[in-house]
C-alpha cells in the first residue's frame, strides 16, 4: 500500500495505548478509562487484535511479556510460549515422511499448543483490577457483531488465497461469499466470539480444560494432528527475570531464551565503541556497522539459542561487553563483512504485533504476540474460530541442534519485547514485528532516540534497513533498504560491498513498530505507532 505519513507524535498525562490496529489501540485506552490498568489495556488490546487483525496475531499463538510495577519500579518478564506436544516427537515426523517441519497446514499447527491466552490470564490474575469479562469485552463484539476489513488485511487475504481456501473453517471466514472479502466490508466469526467468552467466564478452564480444549483436541485427532487434550491441561506461562543491558546512560531491558532478545543487548554492546552519536544518522558509516553487529550477533543465536529448559543458553557471556570486545574484532569499517565469516541462517518473514501500554500509577506493559507465519498455520480449530499458529516450523529436526524438536519445549522464537530505564525510571516501551528483523529494528529505534535524540514517533518514521533474506534463494546478506536513505548514503553502502535491494519509500517489510516513552521529570507519555501498520497511539 502507498504509504504518507507526518504525523506527530501522540502526547498524554495519565494513560497510553499503541498497537497496530487503531480499534485494539481504542479498546484498551477505554478499559483504563474505566479503572484497568496497563496489564488490562494489554490484554483488551491484544484480544482485539486477535480479531480484527487475524493475519497477524489469535488465540492460536504465543506471547511474550515485560511487565514494569509502577510502585516498586520492577520489570519482570513472562513467557506465554506454547510447549511442542507430547507426540511431537523426531521419530513421529521422520515416521511421516518428514525431513522438515512444513510451514503451513495440520503439522505445524498442532506441533504445540497456543500459549498466549496462558499468559493473559497469568499477567491478570497478578495485575488485573478489572473483571476478565470487561477486559475482554470489546474482543467479543468485534468477534460477534464483525469488524471492518483494512486494506492491508484484504491484501493478505489475497496473498494467501490458496493456503487460506484449503481448509473449510478458515475459507468460511475470510471467503464469506466464496470470494476474498474486500476492504471496507465486515467479517464476524461467531465462534470466536463464544471462545472469548468461554475465557471471559471461567479464565484459563475456559480454553485449557474444557469444551474449547475439547473441541481443539477433537479437530487435531481427526485430522491426524499432534496435540491432544492432555497437552492443553500442561500449558502454563511462567514469571521470570529479563535480560539486562547498558548502553549509554540507558538500562536495557529485553525478553530472554527462548527469544533472541540477547541479540539486541549484544548489538548496542557491539557498537557502543564506535560512538554512533558522532556519526551521521543517515550516512553510510552508522548503516554499515549496525549491518555489521546483526551479522555476528545472529550468528551467536543461530548457534546458541534455545529453550533453557532443555538445552544450555550461555546468555550471560554473550550480553557481557567483555564478550563484545572479543567479537568487535570481527567489525571492519571499509568494507561489508563476509557472510561466510559469520554465517547466519533463516529468515525475515513473520508477522507479529506489539502492544505498549502506560497507567496513571506508572505500569506498564510491553507485550509481543504472533501466529508466527501470515495467518499461521492457515488453519482454524474446528468450531472454535482459533487459528492455530505455525510456530512450530521454527524447530530444528537435526538431532545435534539445541533448538531440535522435543515434547514439551519451546521452539526458538523471534519475539521479542523491550524496556528501557534512565536515572532508574522507565523511559522507553518498545516492540515490534517483523520476525528475524525485530532485533534490527528495536536497535534502529533505540538509536535514533539516545543517539539522535528523536522523539519515538519520529525515530518509527524514520528510514529503515533490514539485513538478511526474505525468501529461500535470496542471499543472506541482503541490505534491504527503504528509499529514504539518501542516495549517497545507498551508493557507498554498495560500494563497500553490501548487496543492496531498494525498497521504495516505505515498506510494511520493514515491521511495525510502536513504543511509549515516559518524560522522567514530569511523567508526560509520547506514543508513537508506525504508518507501515494499521495502529494508532492512543492516550488520554
Amino acid at each position: 500500500m502507498d504509504i504518507r505519513t507526518g504525523r506527530p507524535v501522540t502526547l498524554g498525562s495519565q494513560g497510553m495505548v499503541t498497537s497496530p490496529h487503531s480499534l485494539a489501540s481504542a479498546a484498551g485506552l477505554d478499559v483504563l478509562r474505566a479503572g484497568g490498568s496497563a496489564i488490562d489495556a494489554a490484554i483488551a488490546t491484544s484480544a482485539v487484535l486477535a480479531v480484527v487483525y487475524p493475519h497477524m496475531t489469535g488465540l492460536g499463538g504465543d506471547a511474550f511479556w515485560l511487565i514494569h510495577d509502577g510502585a516498586s519500579g520492577e520489570i519482570r518478564y513472562l513467557n506465554g510460549g506454547g510447549k511442542a506436544a507430547e507426540g511431537a516427537t523426531l521419530s513421529a515426523l521422520e515416521a511421516r515422511g518428514l525431513n522438515g517441519i512444513p510451514l503451513r497446514g495440520i503439522v505445524p499447527a498442532t506441533l504445540t499448543v497456543p500459549g498466549a491466552v496462558a499468559s493473559w490470564i497469568e499477567a491478570h490474575g497478578v495485575h488485573g483490577r478489572l473483571p476478565l469479562s470487561r477486559v475482554l469485552e470489546s474482543a467479543i463484539f468485534y468477534a460477534r457483531d464483525g469488524y471492518p476489513v483494512t486494506g492491508r488485511l484484504a491484501s493478505f487475504i489475497e496473498m494467501m488465497r490458496d493456503d487460506l481456501a484449503r481448509d473449510h473453517e478458515t475459507a468460511a471466514l475470510f471467503f464469506p461469499q466464496g470470494t476474498a472479502a474486500p476492504a471496507g466490508t465486515k467479517l464476524t466469526n461467531a465462534n470466536l466470539a463464544r471462545t472469548l467468552q468461554s475465557i471471559a467466564d471461567h479464565g484459563w478452564e475456559g480454553f485449557y480444560d474444557g469444551q474449547v480444549a475439547a473441541e481443539m483436541a477433537r479437530f487435531s485427532e481427526e485430522n491426524s494432528g499432534l496435540f491432544r487434550l492432555g497437552d492443553f491441561r500442561r500449558q502454563k506461562a511462567v514469571w521470570g527475570e529479563p535480560l539486562v543491558g547498558h548502553y549509554r546512560d540507558v538500562t536495557v531491558f529485553n525478553t530472554p531464551p527462548p527469544t533472541q532478545g540477547f541479540t539486541v543487548l549484544e548489538m548496542l554492546n557491539l557498537l557502543e565503541p564506535h560512538e554512533l552519536h558522532r556519526k551521521d544518522f543517515l550516512g553510510p558509516d552508522h548503516v554499515h556497522l549496525m549491518v555489521q553487529a546483526k551479522q555476528i550477533a545472529y550468528h551467536d543465536r543461530d548457534q546458541m539459542l534455545a529453550d533453557p529448559a532443555f538445552a544450555e543458553v550461555p546468555v550471560e557471556r554473550l550480553i557481557s561487553k567483555e564478550y563484545a570486545a572479543e567479537r568487535g574484532r570481527l567489525i571492519d569499517g571499509r568494507s561489508a563483512l563476509r557472510w561466510d565469516m559469520v554465517p547466519s541462517y533463516g529468515c525475515l518473514s513473520g508477522d507479529t504485533v506489539y502492544v505498549a501500554t502506560v497507567d496513571r500509577d506508572g505500569n506498564a506493559a510491553s507485550l509481543i504476540q504472533s501466529l508466527y507465519g501470515a495467518f499461521g498455520s492457515c488453519v482454524v480449530a474446528g468450531k472454535t474460530g482459533v487459528i492455530l499458529q505455525n510456530r512450530g516450523a521454527y524447530f530444528s529436526l537435526d538431532r545435534r541442534h539445541p533448538n531440535r524438536l522435543e515434547p514439551g519445549k519451546i521452539p526458538l522464537h523471534t519475539l521479542i519485547a523491550s524496556m528501557a530505564k534512565r536515572d532508574g525510571k522507565l523511559w522507553s516501551v518498545l516492540g515490534c514485528m517483523g520476525a528475524d528483523g525485530q532485533p534490527q529494528i528495536q536497535l534502529q529505534l533505540y538509536s535514533a532516540m539516545i543517539d539522535f535524540g528523536l522523539d519515538i514517533q519520529e525515530a518509527i518514521e524514520m528510514p529503515r534497513f533490514l539485513s538478511g533474506r526474505f525468501a529461500l534463494g535470496e542471499a543472506r546478506d541482503t541490505l534491504h533498504m527503504e528509499s529514504r536513505f539518501p542516495a549517497s548514503t545507498i551508493d557507498a553502502l554498495a560500494q563497500r560491498g553490501h548487496l543492496i535491494n531498494r525498497w521504495e519509500a516505505w515498506n510494511e517489510m520493514a515491521g511495525h513498530a510502536h513504543g511509549i516513552t515516559i518524560n522522567r521529570r514530569n511523567g508526560m507519555l509520547s506514543g508513537g505507532s508506525d504508518p507501515r501498520s494499521d495502529g494508532a497511539a492512543i492516550g488520554y
